[in-house]
């Protein structure tokens, strides 16, 4: 199985690759982005289907109107719809840039051989699925696989691990980002099934030490703000080989990208995310908060903020959008054009 995995995993991650290389010599031409963009804003503004997350109480108070659209392209170049200034907190997108951090530290067969990168099956916070496979086959985009993931990132004290994490997804972000305290301290009252997840994962040998602080920095992490620029940006640095685009920082070694574009592709928009990779082609992660990332390997990254989520967690504004503006640009690595 583990082998089959690893093969799969190749396969994906020589797609996204072949896509880079073929699509980096077709720039965008900034007046046809533009008219996608307002196009797809115009189209879903009114839109009103879908509902706050409510299980984390501050969730439900984020306003429901809340609708912007963020497309970063490798060259640096940032084109915009609606309101991307207000700030949500990350959620589960920070699950990427998490595990990119394991795998930059660690190695890529830190990941493949603690929690593993296969879909499960089950829902995001499912402990099933921990029971049903011991702790192995998960993935970094579902709970248990991100708060051990989480755990594997090295330093001495909580503080050191925390300002790792942060800093990190700032060079992303290409600014520095902080911490919703409202969020936070919402979601860590109601994370008792998070600490269940992660004292789980302990007994089974996929976190070492301490799941409790790898629980609460876990939290911490998804209580991040970020507005759609951040979030297109943070695409945009993978979809750009790891090197942000717009600082022009290489945060990520260009040799890791296609593994973690291979673990979005599999798991990143929960249950649904068969469905999005049919639809779109895209890696893409989706977070309660309402926002969700996707990119385009070696062309652009692109998020939407919409805060009303569908059955799945997804938002909703948010996966017709991309999927539109996606169509409209020719952003799906899957489809080229077969030799003359």
């Amino acid at each position: 199985m583990k082998l089959l995995i690893s093969k799969c995993l190749a396969i994906v991650s020589g797609v996204f690759l072949l896509s880079s290389t073929l699509h980096a010599a077709q720039p965008l031409a900034a007046a046809e982005v533009k008219a996608a963009l307002n196009s797809a804003y115009a189209k879903y503004k009114d839109l009103q289907e879908g509902a706050n997350a409510d299980y984390i109480p501050a969730l439900a108070k984020v306003d429901s109107n809340l609708f912007g659209i963020v497309l970063v392209t490798v060259d640096g170049k940032v084109y915009s719809a609606g309101d991307v200034s207000s700030e949500v907190s990350i959620q589960s997108i920070s699950k990427v840039f998490t595990m990119a951090k394991v795998i930059e530290e660690k190695g890529e067969d830190a990941i493949f051989g603690n929690m593993g990168v296969d879909a499960t099956g089950q829902v995001f916070n499912s402990i099933v699925a921990v029971e049903q496979y011991q702790g192995a086959e998960m993935n970094a985009m579902v709970n248990a696989g991100a708060i051990t993931a989480t755990s594997m990132i090295s330093g001495k004290s909580r503080d050191e691990i925390w300002g790792k994490i942060l800093s990190y997804y700032g060079d992303f972000a290409g600014r520095k980002l902080s911490v919703n305290q409202e969020v936070f301290e919402s979601e860590a009252a109601t994370n008792q099934r998070n600490q269940a997840i992660a004292k789980l994962m302990y007994a089974y040998g996929r976190i070492k030490d301490n799941p409790d602080r790898a629980t609460d920095i876990y939290t911490e992490q998804c209580s991040v703000n970020v507005n759609t620029r951040d979030l297109a940006t943070m695409a945009a640095t993978l979809a750009n080989g790891g090197k942000n685009p717009v600082t022009r920082k290489q945060v990520l070694g260009n040799e890791h990208v296609p593994r973690v574009l291979a673990v979005m592709a599999t798991a990143g928009l929960y249950d649904d995310t068969g469905k999005w990779l049919y639809r779109t082609g895209l890696p893409g992660k989706s977070g309660v908060g309402g926002g969700i990332i996707a990119v385009s390997p070696g062309r652009f990254g692109i998020a939407v903020i919409s805060p009303p989520l569908d059955a799945a967690g997804n938002s909703i504004r948010a996966q017709r959008a991309i999927t539109d503006i996606s169509n409209a640009l020719g952003g799906n690595p899957y489809a080229v054009a077969p030799a003359q």
